[in-house]
């Protein structure tokens, strides 16, 4: 197996500022300041954004070496790597377990092997005295838990004894709201016929487990999600978020998804004019994925890209081959979201809720999607970009449930581009340079603007297109 995954480009920590849990970072941001992908640059100061000849070979896109790559997860799927009683869930096998549930959220396994470990290390959410280097092993696990009883919850099954057992019994906020949030997921609800009594039943019982759950963020957010999902409201009028930027004089990009996030999203620009651009006299947009690897809710670390407002500053060069197939070959969009370190003030805004609103279109302000940016900085999520990626299409499985999004891949919080090879490791098609352009252009050479992700209502499975936005543009 890897060495190690995929340095993501978007983390948190366990202790948030209204928290006072035992402190639970991810070490992968030791290899992004390793990398320097942890310091935005601007867009006039980072490696010059040169776009390679189709004719030139990225050895790591070579059919043989992407086969290779995913021929050695596959390898790693044994039953003595998941025997706990040959590597416990203990300091010193970490890193074991860190690698091991990274193959297992690419390859999705289905031997009853790896679901009987699963089930094994989700039974110690009820554990007291765990170590740092335990409970990190146990975030993870429910992460890719979550991911696999998604996928099938006929072979993981287990999992949901586990889910709800943690519900009923786990002192840890976080990871009762992980296990409520994966149970009351619309696809596990569809699969499994849990009621939406049943549901309310389980937020109910946090909240009498929890007296003090409002002043818990995990918890918070999603039983808000939650009660958000069930009775939806109304949306606001779509045509005053489209007239509306978020600071005049700077570039306004969208992004609109389907609530189903294996769809994909569409991005369009407004230039520092307050200008639509456009190509050819046409609106200009891309389609993005925006959906996480594990399909975890947005207010967790390694969950979907949250709805709502990020600062667009500069950019991340990718100069070498060292992050290529996890970010492909083209430099990366630097987001912020509210509350995040790194990025120049926002007028107005100095943290509370009440600013952040106050960015916002009226009508808008109190609309529980948009309030999602301003509550992931809350938590501690950070180092969203827009990206490619040099990963094949096929690396990851569970790509079944939409043909439409099947070449873009997954992220673990970022914004996803299409970035395709030939068997001969050519390049074919990459969107991220039209983007670099773009935002270059409409933001007159700064790099500088915001960016506004916000779901609309449309058929569960489907794109969306820029036809579902025009009617608003005028």
């Amino acid at each position: 197996m890897r060495s190690s995954p995929p340095p993501p480009l978007q983390s948190s920590s366990r202790s948030v500022v209204i928290k006072t849990q035992t402190l639970r970072p991810f070490i992968w941001l030791g290899l992004l300041l390793l990398a320097g992908l942890t310091r935005p640059v601007l867009l006039s100061q980072a490696v010059p954004m040169v776009q390679l000849s189709s004719q030139t070979t990225q050895p790591q896109a070579l059919a043989g070496a992407r086969s290779q790559q995913r021929q050695q997860q596959e390898r790693q799927v044994r039953p003595e790597n998941y025997d706990l009683a040959r590597y416990p869930i203990d300091d010193r096998n970490a890193k074991h377990w860190k690698n091991l549930l990274w193959t297992t959220a690419i390859v999705e396994p289905k031997q009853p092997f790896v679901a009987q470990a699963m089930d094994k290390i989700l039974a110690m959410t009820r554990q007291a005295k765990l170590s740092t280097a335990q409970m990190r092993t146990i975030d993870m696990a429910l992460q890719v838990g979550t991911q696999l009883y998604l996928a099938d919850p006929n072979t993981y099954s287990s999992l949901a004894t586990q889910f709800r057992a943690t519900i009923e019994q786990s002192k840890d906020p976080q990871w009762v709201a992980m296990a409520i949030s994966v149970l009351a997921n619309p696809e596990t609800m569809a699969k499994t016929n849990l009621s939406p009594q049943e549901i309310q039943q389980l937020s109910q019982r946090i909240q009498q487990r929890f007296p003090n759950w409002q002043n818990q963020p995990y918890l918070y957010t999603t039983l808000q999600d939650i009660a958000t999902r069930f009775n939806p409201p109304n949306l606001p009028p779509l045509q005053e978020l489209l007239q509306w930027q978020a600071k005049p004089g700077e570039m306004q990009a969208y992004v609109f998804c389907n609530a189903d996030r294996h769809a994909l999203c569409r991005m369009m620009l407004k230039d520092d004019r307050g200008q639509w651009v456009r190509e050819k006299g046409q609106l200009w947009s891309v389609p993005l994925l925006l959906r996480s690897l594990h399909g975890l809710n947005w207010n967790f670390v390694r969950g979907n890209t949250p709805q709502g407002l990020y600062r667009i500053d500069g950019t991340t060069p990718q100069p070498d081959d060292l992050f290529f197939r996890a970010y492909g070959q083209f430099s990366l969009v630097n987001l912020f979201v509210p509350l995040e370190a790194g990025t120049t003030a926002v007028a107005g805004f100095s943290g509370s809720p009440t600013d952040y609103q106050a960015l916002l279109p009226p009508s808008w302000r109190n609309h529980w999607g948009l309030q999602q940016s301003y509550w992931a900085g809350k938590l501690g999520r950070s180092l969203f970009r827009i990206h490619g990626t040099g990963d094949a299409p096929d690396f990851f499985s569970g790509k079944q449930l939409n043909p439409a999004s099947a070449n873009w891949n997954p992220t673990i919080g970022c914004l996803s581009a299409l970035e395709l090879y030939s068997e001969t490791g050519k390049l074919l098609q990459a969107d991220m340079p039209q983007i670099l352009e773009k935002f270059q252009a409409a933001s007159s050479d700064t790099l500088q603007g915001y960016l506004v992700v916000v779901e609309i209502p449309t058929t569960t499975g489907q794109s969306i297109a820029p036809e579902d936005i025009m009617p608003g543009i005028k």
